[in-house]
């Protein structure tokens, strides 16, 4: 399908080994399907370093950096240090991506809410967007987030209910939706695209994880969101063109910046 108008991918990592073979092509790729703005997201120090980069390599790539929950429990002493270091380089957004996951719990759960607190702190001292990793794990992210009380965030791959959904857009964050949403038996992710307003959604990949049908199977990357676009236009009733445009001038207001 031919679209008018760009898309953004708000979430993938190409920084990731998968792409290590062609991730020039990968790239061109993107543009070459309209998606003309693609945002890595940091899940370790190392890999914020790398997205920094590839934000000066590329140029429609920006990035955001942090420390995943999986990565919680090897943390490198001073992170936090590196971190609001590489937050000043350009291209770099904000801090991402943050918080918890109790479906793997790849680091305990204690030193999980630690180290999602402290870069909350670090987002809320320079003022700058974070994006939020919760997995089964609602309740104590809304707390968390709640005691820092700063929520200029976005929720990316959002898997929870209707009703976690309207808790979080009640303190105003924004929620990206991706491949998830058109899988065959997908029934929350359906019914958030439905709910959520369309000022308040982003598309995202997660790339290379998470392929969109019809290419189930295959790695995913940043050219695939147009199947995402197609499927959240389909369950709104809306043009391709209507949630492009949406979702790339909801990024630029998030980020303050003009992809």
């Amino acid at each position: 399908m031919s679209v008018k108008y760009r898309l953004l991918d708000s979430h993938c990592h190409l920084e990731d080994e998968a792409f290590d073979l062609d991730r020039d092509e990968v790239y061109k790729n993107a543009l070459v399907t309209k998606v003309e703005a693609v945002i890595l997201a940091g899940s370790s120090i190392d890999a914020s370093k790398k997205i920094v980069e590839l934000t000066q390599k590329y140029e429609k790539v920006y990035g955001i950096i942090g420390v995943h929950p999986h990565e919680a429990s090897t943390v490198p002493e001073g992170y936090l240090d590196i971190l609001e270091g590489l937050l000043e380089k350009p291209k770099i957004l904000g801090l991402g991506e943050i918080g918890l996951d109790y479906y793997y719990d790849h680091s305990p759960r204690d030193i999980q809410k630690k180290v999602f607190k402290e870069q909350l702190q670090l987002a809320k001292k320079l003022e700058r967007p974070f994006a939020v990793h919760s997995r089964d794990a609602a309740l104590d992210t809304l707390e968390t987030l709640k005691e820092m009380g700063y929520h200029n965030g976005i929720f990316h791959c959002y898997s929870y209910s209707l009703e976690t959904l309207r808790e979080i857009l009640k303190l105003g964050y924004l929620i990206s939706l991706g491949g998830a949403v058109t899988f065959k038996n997908a029934k929350k992710p359906v019914d958030v695209a439905r709910e959520v307003p369309l000022d308040r959604l982003l598309l995202e990949t997660d790339a290379p994880y998470l392929t969109p049908v019809p290419l189930r199977g295959k790695r995913n990357e940043p050219s695939y969101v147009v199947h995402v676009a197609q499927k959240i236009a389909e369950i709104r009733d809306i043009t391709v063109d209507e949630v492009a445009r949406a979702t790339w001038q909801n990024a630029e207001k998030f980020y303050n910046e003009q992809f």
